[in-house]
């Protein structure tokens, strides 16, 4: 929710993935569709928004591990003389 708000101040989200339980029929906060984000100004209108129906403990891992962490050790490559690196 902070993280939506701070994005008022640049003009709104690049990209945006809600992850949660709620649905837009029973009205609920949590079930707002991403568009409501765009008519606020929170994600822009260039972004394509995505919004993923379920448990975030189950899912998160799951993007996380598609996107982020997919090339590990390619971005440490990249990143080595940046960051200090500690070895197991």
């Amino acid at each position: 929710h902070h993280t939506c708000n701070a994005n008022l101040m640049r003009n709104g989200a690049d990209f945006s993935v809600y992850i949660n339980t709620g649905h837009e029929f029973d009205g609920s906060d949590g079930g707002a569709s991403p568009d409501e984000a765009i008519s606020w100004g929170k994600i822009r209108i260039t972004a394509e928004p995505v919004k993923v129906c379920a448990d975030a403990t189950i899912v998160f891992p799951l993007i996380v591990s598609q996107t982020f962490a997919k090339d590990l050790e390619e971005w440490k490559e990249s990143t080595k003389e940046c960051v200090c690196w500690l070895e197991d």
